[in-house]
């Protein structure tokens, strides 16, 4: 049987046994910004860096049972409303010692939930990350540049917003998320458009000042689904 020169054969002298981890970049909006689910390691390699959940594969777990199982050890899982893979990380020198490659998940937690976490973990901005542990930082990069593309052509947007919320609740969602200032009036057409967002024939009292009492809005669907395959949100010109 021939070899492909990509794949070495199984009893090349060469060919070393490769470590399997699972990580999750789990993000949400907070006080108007995107935030990420960090934990401060203990030990070495990078004491004290901010590291990414997740830990080792199990030998009898697939990789999306092992970031579900890792995940609830620092926020209980039925708090996420959306996980996916993200990509798999596989530099050879991506962490000290024996090689070790990533699958990494993207998660969302909703602006309204706030859920009890470690001594050892809290969150923070994406914009103004601490040091981080290995190639963390670029992991959780990638993730939020897979948020904003999918925020464009899907409906991910209900995994970040609370059930009901007014149209001007779900701009500033989408505005810490795109990281530019999104028009409140145009996401609501184009989400309206797309058959995404529906009124719920509610409104919140209004502010001080008085005026028409805002009407309170929801996703019509809180699975992810394509709403415009093509589409892109892009910063105002």
């Amino acid at each position: 049987m021939s070899h492909s020169n990509t794949e070495p054969r199984r009893d090349h002298p060469n060919v070393t046994p490769t470590g399997h981890e699972v990580l999750a970049g789990v993000l949400r909006i907070r006080a108007n910004r995107l935030q990420a689910l960090l934990w401060q390691r203990a030990k070495p390699p990078h004491p004290n860096r901010w590291s990414l959940p997740g830990g080792r594969l199990g030998p009898d777990e697939t990789v999306e049972y092992s970031i579900r199982r890792q995940l609830a050890e620092k926020v209980d899982v039925r708090e996420l409303t959306h996980v996916e893979q993200l990509s798999v990380f596989s530099s050879p020198d991506r962490i000290p010692g024996s090689r070790t490659v990533a699958t990494a998940f993207l998660g969302l937690i909703p602006s309204d939930t706030d859920p009890e976490l470690p001594d050892d973990t809290c969150w923070h901005p994406v914009d103004s990350l601490p040091e981080t542990a290995f190639d963390h930082e670029g992991i959780l990069l990638a993730a939020r540049e897979r948020l904003r593309a999918k925020l464009s052509y899907t409906n991910i947007g209900f995994a970040l917003a609370p059930p009901k919320f007014t149209v001007s609740e779900l701009r500033d969602i989408y505005s810490a998320a795109l990281g530019y200032r999104v028009s409140a009036t145009n996401l609501q057409r184009v989400l309206s458009r797309r058959g995404a967002l529906e009124a719920t024939g509610q409104t919140v009292a209004a502010g001080p000042s008085g005026g028409r009492p805002p009407a309170l809005f929801r996703f019509t669907s809180r699975d992810l689904q394509i709403t415009d395959a093509f589409a892109v949100l892009r910063p105002p010109g």
